[in-house]
């Protein structure tokens, strides 16, 4: 169950794992909030719970927006305003700033499908499709296993609460009600009361991609529900993600094969509270300044424009690619892929680039150094000697401070002016990224998993 079957992030985490399972014969469903594919296996969890003219003729105009979602700018807010019209009971808990958790449909997910299930597990619940409060009848129906992606559960509203540590004792007094999934007004410490009561009431298997947040989940209310706990990385496609012609790459995404190309990802995603774009922008102009007579093309995946040129940095924008193989082209083709992040949990972007055999140089925060084994590096002036190293054998990138363009600019340049160690490093990162990112191994992870609580289930009953 997610919010939405073809999507980014979560949701195509969720996708892989339902289509792996029925490759592998395996009887499997995917519930959602939002459809947006055709596959008879994807069914939706139905959020009106009534039946009447005013309801219906609202959901009629959400049916219609649904294609749109994703591919027009404000089609996403536009389906969320009109099915909070559908329904006057879910606006107005909205407006007094309570998680709206109002989907009666939550309540029919044992036969939602057409078969009772063995497992159900649950990606994100945020997304205003889930009722958050069917999780203690839902975990005694079934076993419930839920893979945290973000930090909602822990929360009184925010999917990443930054620095602030309300959410370990209360919440109240919020500092930031307008960060994803935004409330209108301050009801964080009802909201997590209410979800601390569900919890409290509820067991649940919990799996998160990191030890980093499995530790939050370990401080949290949550860790009131847990069973069971695994952290289980997330995995990747290595047929589609994986060291590929150079030459071949560069033609493909038109960028000229004797210049250095340093990707990052750009447009929408870039601009999102979590993710640090400033500071990227920033190490960009202090390269341009230090790179020498070398030309270095900067290519930013999910933006328009026309290119800017300054010295011998070039500033390419390229739109999101529609194909997973034509996004790998641009890892094959780059030099390194730089990730700057104020916070992240497990970014599937550090890993498909790893596994290209392109060194990752990322912001140290979150779930990203498990992702990255890194080179010892330590400048502290633009110019100085950039970098120490005593690993090189294993290492696959550069981990850097967060908000600290200059640091970021000294382990790009670094890495660009080291051929050897620069292909040394993606050689290590392909092989570390088939060893521990496959995404056959996260599917047969899950699928032990799956069999240990249902025997361990079976056992319980039966002893009852």
């Amino acid at each position: 169950m997610n919010s939405a079957d073809i999507a980014g992030g979560a949701e195509r985490i969720s996708w892989n794992l339902h289509c792996a399972y029925r490759k592998l014969g395996y009887r499997s469903r995917l519930a959602v909030g939002y459809r947006r594919s055709k596959d008879p296996d994807v069914c939706v969890i139905d959020g009106s719970g009534s039946s009447n003219l005013w309801t219906r003729s609202w959901l009629a105009i959400d049916t219609r927006l649904s294609p749109f979602v994703g591919k027009i700018r404000g089609a996403g807010r536009l389906q969320r305003a009109v099915r909070l019209l559908a329904v006057p009971k879910r606006l107005w808990r909205v407006l007094q700033g309570h998680e709206d958790f109002y989907s009666p449909g939550t309540w029919r997910l044992p036969d939602l499908c057409g078969e009772r299930p063995e497992i159900l597990h649950c990606h994100n619940l945020h997304g205003n499709y889930f009722d958050l409060e069917a999780l203690p009848w839902l975990s005694g129906q079934m076993p419930v296993v839920v893979t945290l992606h973000d930090a909602w559960l822990l929360s009184g509203h925010c999917a990443h609460s930054f620095e602030c540590e309300r959410w370990q004792t209360g919440c109240g007094k919020c500092p930031g009600i307008k960060i994803y999934p935004p409330i209108v007004r301050d009801a964080t410490a009802y909201n997590w009361e209410r979800k601390a009561h569900i919890y409290n009431r509820s067991r649940l298997y919990i799996a998160t991609p990191s030890h980093w947040l499995m530790r939050r989940v370990e401080q949290s209310m949550l860790s009131a529900a847990i069973v069971e706990k695994r952290v289980i990385p997330n995995g990747i496609d290595l047929s589609v993600f994986r060291p590929d012609g150079r030459k071949a790459a560069r033609a493909a995404v038109e960028v000229p094969e004797d210049v250095r190309m340093v990707l990052f990802m750009g447009g929408r995603r870039m601009r999102h509270p979590w993710k640090d774009r400033e500071t990227i922008d920033a190490a960009i102009r202090l390269v341009d300044g230090k790179v020498g007579n070398q030309e270095v093309w900067f290519v930013g995946i999910g933006e328009s424009g026309p290119s800017e040129r300054v010295g011998n940095v070039n500033i390419a924008f390229r739109p999101y690619q529609t194909t997973l193989e034509l996004l790998a082209q641009y890892y094959q083709a780059a030099d390194l892929y730089v990730h700057a992040a104020h916070v992240d949990t497990f970014p599937n972007m550090v890993i498909e680039a790893l596994a290209c055999g392109t060194p990752v140089v990322a912001t140290d925060i979150g779930g990203i150094p498990e992702q990255i084994k890194p080179l010892i590096h330590g400048p502290n002036e633009m110019g100085a000697d950039r970098c120490t190293s005593t690993n090189k054998v294993d290492a696959t990138g550069i981990l850097v401070p967060p908000r600290d363009a200059t640091k970021l600019a000294n382990a790009i340049l670094f890495l660009l002016e080291n051929d050897a160690l620069r292909k040394r490093l993606g050689v290590n990162a392909a092989a570390d990224a088939k060893s521990r990112f496959d995404e056959k191994r996260m599917v047969q992870c899950y699928l032990d998993w799956y069999q240990d609580i249902c025997a361990a289930r079976s056992e319980h009953v039966w002893r009852r």
